[in-house]
């Protein structure tokens, strides 16, 4: 009866910690995505906290399918590590690089729509001035003809014009034109 192996030679801790290193990389690409996802979509801080969770849930089970794939099902700390290295290693060489390169192409980009959609927007700018204009006018109108109709009042609901209020002298001739 052989009794399988329950633990790792030297030689395969280095190759699970160097495959973990590469595989590092690679989530740093992944992690590109998200951050270019920034870039053309500018986030608040909640999108980018969630954004941030579910890239470390995937990684989550990256890591575990890593450790099922390669390790016989054992989680090891250095794999983590590998890992963390080469994430690290790419983040600050090539993946800088690269998110500079898209923020250059992303400013390119964004002026050559600004100069095809200059026109559009000067005749927008206009298309709203003469809108704020005409509802500015209209508020105006219906201001003024609310004002002609408190100015002039119906003179028969005036008090002093009550004929039955006998008590009050000399309020016959109010209001009358002469």
């Amino acid at each position: 009866m052989k009794i399988p192996e329950t633990f790792f030679s030297i030689d395969e801790e280095i190759y699970l910690f160097g495959i973990s290193c590469i595989f590092g990389i690679v989530i740093g690409i992944f992690y590109d995505v998200f951050r270019t996802a920034r870039i053309l979509f500018p986030h608040n801080t909640v999108l980018v906290v969630i954004e941030d969770v579910i890239f470390m849930a995937l990684y989550a089970v990256f890591l575990s399918s890593f450790s099922t794939v390669f390790a016989r099902g054992e989680l090891r700390f250095y794999y983590v590590i590998g890992n963390g290295i080469g994430f690290i290693f790419y983040f600050f060489t090539l993946g800088s690089v690269i998110i500079g390169a898209m923020k250059k192409i992303y400013s390119f980009i964004r002026k050559i729509f600004s100069v095809i959609l200059s026109p559009v927007r000067s005749v927008y700018v206009k298309l709203q001035e003469k809108e704020h204009n005409f509802v500015t006018s209209s508020k105006n109108t219906v201001k003024t003809n609310k004002k002609k109709s408190f100015l002039l009042l119906n003179t028969t609901a005036l008090l002093y014009n009550n004929k039955e209020n006998k008590k009050r002298k000399n309020v016959n001739g109010i209001g009358k034109q002469k």
